[in-house]
């Protein structure tokens, strides 16, 4: 089994300590680091080129948002997990954009950390639901949507957190073929938008989200840009 390695930017020394004890019973993870603030985390992830990097929250929004557009241009392998207190919704859809690849509350059980960490790795893109969107989704539950398979192609690459002009150039198919693709993903599935499909795209697919590959047809033509 292949061994990823977690670095943590996080200023308490106690929450470090408790991060490295519980990486050291996992065959699969292991503390490479930590820093207490963006600009020394980000000499030693140079240095270190960890897997994953656990982002606390506490230099503010606006240093937490820096330091990830930094990690993408000079540590582009390392993947951003926010490791919050709390955080809004738009505060996780900056993030997100900005190429966070996860996020995952402090007040939860380590287990929903190791799972965090582990979907990222895997390549997908992972932010916890709290308990009032699990009773949403309970009572609003309906069987799934009728979606076509380059429709499942489309909502497995969004979840990687592809924009449109790279989806189309995966597929063979423009990104304003890609555009029409997701309006008809989000009327037949009720997402509201693409986070909230890149959140919802393991749901949505089911088993096979993790094992099919897209096939890549003739490039088809059609009006439209980026989304």
């Amino acid at each position: 089994m292949p061994t990823h390695t977690v670095f943590a930017c996080e200023p308490q020394p106690i929450v470090i300590e408790g991060l490295a004890r519980v990486l050291e019973h996992c065959e699969d993870l292991r503390c490479v680091g930590s820093a207490a603030s963006p600009p020394e985390a980000m000499a030693h992830v140079r240095q270190l080129s960890p897997d994953v990097v656990l982002i606390d929250q506490s230099p503010g929004l606006r240093a937490v948002l820096q330091f990830i557009t930094d990690l993408r241009n000079e540590a582009p392998s390392a993947a951003p997990v926010l490791w919050v207190t709390d955080l809004a919704d738009i505060e996780t859809f900056r993030a997100l954009q900005l190429g966070v690849r996860g996020v995952v509350r402090k007040t939860r059980p380590v287990s929903t950390l190791l799972e965090c960490l582990r979907g990222v790795l895997e390549g997908r893109v992972w932010v916890e639901e709290t308990e009032a969107d699990h009773a949403h989704r309970f009572l609003a539950r309906k069987p799934g949507p009728r979606l076509t398979p380059r429709e499942r192609d489309i909502i497995r690459l969004v979840a990687r957190g592809m924009k449109n002009r790279e989806i189309g150039l995966e597929l063979n198919i423009t990104p304003g073929t890609v555009k029409v693709h997701l309006m008809h993903i989000f009327e037949k599935t009720g997402v509201k938008d693409r986070f909230d499909l890149a959140v919802n795209g393991r749901r949505l697919l089911g088993p096979e989200f993790e094992t099919a590959e897209p096939a890549k047809p003739g490039a088809t033509q059609a009006p439209g840009g980026d989304r």
